[in-house]
This record gives structure tokens, C-alpha cells and sequence, in this order.
């Protein structure tokens, strides 16, 4: 990841796991954390901060990240949803007053 990118802790997690591994297999830190595109001072930095965490914690944190996605597909949904409805309710007014379709389209028709 180049520079000023943001990583959500779930991918940090997931990253942190990979290097360690990787590192475990033989590789040095500097070298797995090439591979993974970030610097050894990011790696320390987060490995210190993540001890922070105990596994209930971090459980609980991907759930929420699980929970915020789902509720910012709600809302984006919703706000369409309210769109196409006052685009079909500005349709629908005359002289600032709502009317049926029926009555609008008999309206229209005699024009």
C-alpha cells in the first residue's frame, strides 16, 4: 500500500498474521514486509498496538466492521429509494397540492 492509505484493523490483523507467518518461515522481517507492501516500522508499529487487543476485542471489532458495512449498504439504499419517491411525488403535484395519477393524467390529457 503506498503512502497515506488507510488499512480498517481487520485488514490489519489479516496482514500482521501473513508477515508472521511468512517470518516464521524463514523470511526476515524487513524482506516479508516488502512482500506485503508496507514498512518495518509500520509492522512494529502496529504489532505493538495490537497487543493492545485481547481476542475478545478484536472478535467484537470485526463484528462491528461487519455491522457498519452492512448498515452503510442500508442507508445508501434507502437514500435512492427517497429519491425515486420525490421524483415520483414531483411528478405527481399541482399547484403545490398532491393529486392521483388518475386525476393527473386527466389533467394532462385536456391540456
Amino acid at each position: 500500500m503506498g503512502i497515506g492509505r488507510k488499512h480498517t484493523p481487520g485488514q490489519i490483523a489479516h496482514l500482521l498474521q501473513q508477515i508472521d507467518a511468512a517470518i516464521a518461515g524463514g523470511k526476515s522481517n524487513h524482506v516479508a514486509c516488502q512482500e506485503y507492501g508496507i514498512t518495518a516500522q509500520t509492522y512494529y508499529r502496529w504489532r505493538r498496538e495490537s497487543r493492545d487487543l485481547n481476542p475478545e476485542q478484536s472478535r467484537r471489532l470485526k463484528e462491528l466492521e461487519q455491522e457498519n458495512e452492512r448498515l452503510k449498504l442500508l442507508v445508501a439504499e434507502l437514500s435512492l429509494e427517497k429519491q425515486r419517491l420525490k421524483e415520483i411525488a414531483g411528478k405527481y403535484a399541482l399547484d403545490g397540492r398532491l393529486i392521483e395519477a388518475s386525476e393527473w393524467m386527466r389533467i394532462s390529457s385536456n391540456k
